[in-house]
């Protein structure tokens, strides 16, 4: 590690211990922040001047004290919103991956991957890989796709980078990805076979919030001998009921 990138971290590593004192103090000033990091006070100053810049801090009604900011309410509210959205899904994700046999995963956006939350395995996943925590790339996976169906021309532009060839069948081109958009739109799903890995198929549908808008996806992937267009036929009714349940329990109603 260079001497910029050591310390990049121990900066981050007082940024937090920062948040910590706040936390249990309730309010402090410069001085108490600096004793408490062993540090000088033009360095705590700097340190909390940042996080207020980001509104992680913010002057308590003492002038020259801080107090943790509203911003970590915003990070929080992230946080609990998906452990709402895997507590909610939860018993369809199950019911699904008993129903299909495969493999059930719930993802949100996260930037510029696909993060997967939760993953049920069904019968017939041996020794399926955990995705949980894991990102995954948006342009070559079901869950992917779906996650940027609705997207703005702007908002597309702004989450893809390069798209990255896995496969011979991964999509690497942005205009051949956007029609692909437009069909995943129009029907409701999204499919990939053999795009992130030969011999894996995928299919996904959208989760609504109650404004309609698309906050995640489910999927039931499988081997691509399992997964044939045959099978297929009856897992993709299964997945977008799945998705329909769970996004009217998070209260969205679909009105034609």
């Amino acid at each position: 590690m260079s001497n910029s990138e050591a310390a990049t971290v121990q900066s981050v590593d007082r940024a937090l211990t920062i948040l910590e004192v706040l936390a249990r103090l309730g309010t402090a000033g410069v001085t108490e922040i600096a004793a408490e990091l062993e540090v000088h006070k033009s360095t705590a100053f700097r340190l909390v001047s940042t996080l207020e810049a980001h509104r992680l801090v913010e002057q308590a009604g003492d002038r020259g004290r801080y107090s943790l900011g509203v911003g970590l309410l915003r990070l929080a509210g992230a946080t609990t919103a998906r452990l709402d959205l895997v507590q909610e899904a939860r018993p369809i994700t199950r019911q699904l991956a008993a129903d299909t046999g495969e493999t059930v995963n719930l993802t949100v956006r996260a930037e510029h991957a696909a993060l997967y939350l939760d993953q049920v395995a069904g019968s017939s996943a041996l020794q399926s890989h955990n995705w949980v925590g894991q990102h995954i790339p948006l342009h070559a996976t079901s869950n992917g796709k779906v996650l940027l169906s609705e997207l703005t021309p702007e908002q597309l532009a702004e989450a893809l980078g390069a798209l990255a060839r896995f496969t011979p069948a991964t999509i690497t081109s942005k205009a051949q990805l956007r029609k692909e958009l437009e069909t995943i739109r129009e029907q409701g799903y999204s499919l990939a076979i053999d795009e992130l890995e030969v011999g894996l198929t995928a299919v996904a549908a959208p989760i609504r919030n109650a404004h309609g808008d698309i906050i995640a996806s489910i999927s039931v992937s499988g081997p691509t001998f399992r997964l044939s267009s045959e099978r297929l036929e009856a897992v993709i009714p299964q997945c977008l009921a799945a998705a329909e349940e769970i996004s009217h329990r998070l209260g969205w109603s679909w009105r034609e």
